[in-house]
């Protein structure tokens, strides 16, 4: 059954309002994939705060550009496909799509959008590798760290020392 002018224009509304508040979006290739295999997907972006939703490319297209998002026409590669929008970690969605696509040889990762931008696939894989926020923040503060806990060590070598030396003159004595 076709889809009616006005359902089109409401999802492409909806996608247009889905793109401006997403921090990252990742292009994926479901083609092949069994209907178990992409609600596991589905479940495993869901429980992330990110949404998968499977999209016609011309509305995609359409909404890309009332978004203000420049795509290339091969950015979607010509083909239904399905958009991860991480609407709270811009990472989450690469991650988790990256991870699949380890798992599933049949679902890939094709391209995505970053900060408005369009990016490539070898980008996401790339973006997927990255550490998460609190790991990112752990090494920050370690980093920040490190200094101030050189000096204490630094400055409490010299009262060890000192205490080494008189302990050796008591043991003389």
């Amino acid at each position: 059954m076709a889809i009616t002018r006005q359902k089109k224009e409401e999802l492409v509304a909806s996608l247009v309002s889905k793109l401006k508040s997403a921090k990252s979006v990742v292009f994926t290739d479901y083609r092949g994939l069994t209907v178990e295999e992409l609600d596991e997907v589905r479940n495993k972006l869901r429980a992330e705060g990110v949404e998968l939703k499977v999209v016609k490319n011309t509305l995609f297209q359409i909404a890309s550009k009332e978004a203000g998002i420049e795509l290339s026409k091969d950015a979607t590669h010509n083909h239904p496909f399905a958009v991860a929008f991480g609407m709270e970690d811009e990472v989450a969605p690469a991650k988790i799509a990256f991870e699949y696509s380890k798992k599933n040889d049949k679902f890939a990762i094709v391209g995505g959008v970053l900060e408005g931008k369009e990016i490539s696939d070898i980008m996401v894989k790339s973006l997927a590798s990255l550490p998460s926020r609190e790991q990112l923040l752990g090494q920050l503060v370690g980093t920040i760290a490190a200094p101030m806990s050189g000096m204490v060590n630094v400055l409490a070598g010299n009262i060890r020392g000192l205490v080494n030396v008189l302990n050796a003159v008591a043991e003389q004595k």
